[in-house]
């Protein structure tokens, strides 16, 4: 459990025990969005504005890194795409043991439709057995 305080504490205000999570995802599902194009700069306004912890894709994972100053990484693992055929339905992009290894402390998903036509336009990532 002491892996699980350590994240959770990436997360929160350690003085206050509140948090301000900023999500910077919405990319994959609409595209290029003004303050979303130079993510490099986005994060780190972000982390200099005073927020806990950012949300994101797995893509932008490698720009992150040496630009969120100390704030706590949440993964989303599905997405959706208003390009596709159905702008409503999602597909998983990422596990749980992926954000882990790409240094997610905590996930999040969207669940409202995990429907056939998602998986057609977003590619769903394939389980490992064993």
């Amino acid at each position: 459990m002491l892996g699980k305080k350590i994240r959770i504490e990436r997360i929160l205000n350690r003085n206050s025990g509140k948090t301000v999570i900023i999500p910077v995802d919405h990319g994959i599902t609409v595209g290029p969005l003004t303050g979303l194009i130079n993510m490099q700069k986005t994060i780190r306004s972000v982390a200099r504005g005073g927020a806990e912890a950012i949300v994101m894709h797995k893509g932008l994972v490698g720009t992150a890194v040496n630009n969120r100053e100390g704030m706590g990484l949440i993964l989303l693992l599905s997405a959706s795409t208003q390009i596709g055929v159905d702008p409503n339905s999602k597909a998983l992009i990422c596990t749980v043991e992926e954000a882990v290894k790409l240094g997610a402390d905590a996930t999040t998903v969207r669940p409202e439709s995990f429907g056939r036509s998602a998986r057609s336009s977003i590619r769903a990532p394939r389980s490992k057995k064993g």
